[in-house]
C-alpha cells in the first residue's frame, strides 16, 4: 500500500493548507477517487464543499471543469454539441464540461430530469454520445455533485437511478468551534478561498494516482465477506421501515469503498470494520424509508444500522 499511503499522507498535508477540517470530507473525497467512483456532497452553503474538490483537482494535477445548476439547463449545455464551421462548412466538436476529469456539479438537485438524464451516460460509462458519435470521456472522469439538504425551491428531487450511480453520499457538517475560529484566523493573514492560485499547493508526482488505484483494486477479499456484503445488502430489500433497498450495484460499490478503506488503513487485505465504515456514506442514498417512518423521525443512517446489528459477524 505504499502509493496508498503517500498519495493520502500528501494530499491530506496539501488540503490542510486550504480547507480548515472537514477530515471526513477529505478522506472520503480520496476514496471515491481511489475506487473510481462519483461522490454527491450534501450540506448547507459555505462549508467548504466546492473549494475541496477544487483544492483535490490542484493536488493531484488534473482537468477540472465547474458547472452550475439551473432550472433551464440542458443537455447540450454539459456534454458540447456540434457547430457548423462556416469556413470548411463542416461540423465540428463543441466539447461541454464533462470533457475534464473532476466535473464539479454545483447544486445537482436544480438540473431538470432531462439533463440529469445526459449525466447519466458520463457517469456509469465514461462516454457521452453526441448525434449519434460516441466520444469518450477522461479515464480519470470523476462527478462532485453538491445539494443544499435546506432550501428545495425551485428543485428537481434525483431520480433513483441517478441517485444509485453516485458511489457514495458524503454528510459535510458544520466546523467544529476550533476550526472556525482558525479559518477566522487564516482569513485575517490574508488566506482569499476566491483566489486559490495564490496559494502554493504541491503536486501529487505524476502517476501516483494510478499506482494508488491499482494497490486498491489488488485488495484481497475472504469469500466469507463477499457473503456478508450480500446479506447486508439483501436485509435492506425486505427491511420494514424501507420501500426500496439497496441494488447489486450498491453492493458492488460497498466492496469497492472498503477495499479503498483498508488501503488507506495500510492494509491490502479486507476485514469487517472497513465494511462497517463505508456502509453508512455508501447505502444511504440508496434506500427509501416508508412514509410511517419518514414521519416517526427514522433516518436513513438510523436504518442501516439497525439492519447492520442484525446480521452476524463473519468468521
Amino acid at each position: 500500500m505504499e502509493a496508498v499511503v503517500r498519495l493520502t499522507q500528501h494530499v491530506r498535508q496539501e488540503m490542510g493548507k486550504v480547507v480548515v477540517g472537514q477530515e471526513e470530507l477529505k478522506t472520503q473525497c480520496l476514496i471515491a477517487l481511489l475506487s473510481r467512483g462519483h461522490a454527491l456532497l450534501e450540506g448547507v452553503p459555505g462549508i467548504a464543499k466546492t473549494l475541496a474538490v477544487k483544492t483535490l483537482s490542484r493536488i493531484l494535477g488534473v482537468d477540472f471543469q465547474r458547472v452550475q445548476c439551473t432550472s433551464d439547463l440542458m443537455p447540450a449545455d454539459i456534454v458540447g454539441t456540434k457547430i457548423l464551421n462556416m469556413s470548411t462548412s463542416t461540423f465540428q466538436l463543441h466539447q461541454g464540461p464533462v470533457f475534464t476529469s473532476l466535473l464539479l456539479v454545483d447544486e445537482v438537485n436544480r438540473m431538470p430530469p432531462r439533463t440529469q438524464a445526459a449525466l447519466l451516460e458520463c457517469m456509469q460509462e465514461r462516454q457521452v454520445t453526441i448525434d449519434g458519435e460516441r466520444h469518450a470521456l477522461s479515464p480519470n472522469f470523476t462527478v462532485f455533485a453538491t445539494q443544499n439538504p435546506i432550501d428545495f425551491e425551485g428543485t428537481y428531487p434525483l431520480l433513483e437511478a441517478q441517485l444509485d450511480r453516485f458511489l457514495v453520499k458524503i454528510r459535510v457538517p458544520y466546523p467544529a468551534v476550533k476550526e472556525e475560529i482558525q479559518l477566522l484566523l487564516n482569513v485575517q493573514n490574508g488566506f482569499d478561498a476566491d483566489h486559490l492560485e495564490r496559494i502554493e499547493i504541491s503536486p501529487a508526482e505524476a502517476g501516483l494516482l494510478q499506482q494508488a488505484q491499482a494497490e486498491v483494486r489488488a485488495v484481497k477479499v475472504q469469500e466469507t465477506l463477499f457473503a456478508y456484503i450480500v446479506e447486508i445488502a439483501r436485509r435492506t430489500r425486505d427491511w420494514p421501515a424501507l420501500s426500496l433497498g439497496a441494488s447489486p450495484r450498491a453492493a458492488v460499490n460497498l466492496l469497492a469503498f472498503s477495499k479503498a478503506t483498508a488501503a488507506l488503513d495500510g492494509r491490502d487485505y479486507l476485514i469487517p470494520d472497513d465494511i462497517k465504515q463505508a456502509i453508512l456514506p455508501v447505502f444511504r442514498h440508496r434506500v427509501v424509508l416508508k412514509p410511517e417512518a419518514d414521519l416517526e423521525g427514522v433516518t436513513a443512517d438510523q436504518v442501516i444500522q439497525d439492519i447492520v446489528r442484525t446480521v452476524e459477524l463473519p468468521k
